[in-house]
């Protein structure tokens, strides 16, 4: 299953743009974290997501500092997702143009 992930900073800013572009993507669950910080510490849909990802399933978030905003918080996620094999965490696809959803498996 594909699972989407979508974050926005503040209440006030829209996650339309990125929900739609993970619809696109083709993923059937999409939880979405409002008014937190990537450097929060606690996101409650994305631990949520983390915990209902399995073996063949695939996380796409529109862009990679939707996920996080440090490079050691994204390098912690990996760390996370390789100690639960069999994950295959090393693809990351991106679209083109740049703007669209990073594939995550």
């Amino acid at each position: 299953m594909q699972f989407g992930y979508a974050r926005v900073s503040t209440l006030d800013q829209n996650p339309s743009m990125q929900l739609d572009a993970l619809k696109r993507a083709g993923c059937k669950k999409i939880l979405t974290d409002e008014g937190i910080s990537g450097a929060a510490a606690k996101r409650p849909a994305l631990a949520k997501i983390l915990k209902a990802v399995g073996p063949g399933d695939v996380l796409v978030v529109w862009r990679l500092d939707r996920l996080g905003r440090s490079l050691t918080h994204l390098a912690e996620i990996r760390a996370w997702a390789t100690s639960c094999p069999p994950y295959e965490t090393d693809r990351i696809d991106r679209h083109d143009d740049g703007a669209g959803p990073a594939d995550l498996s």
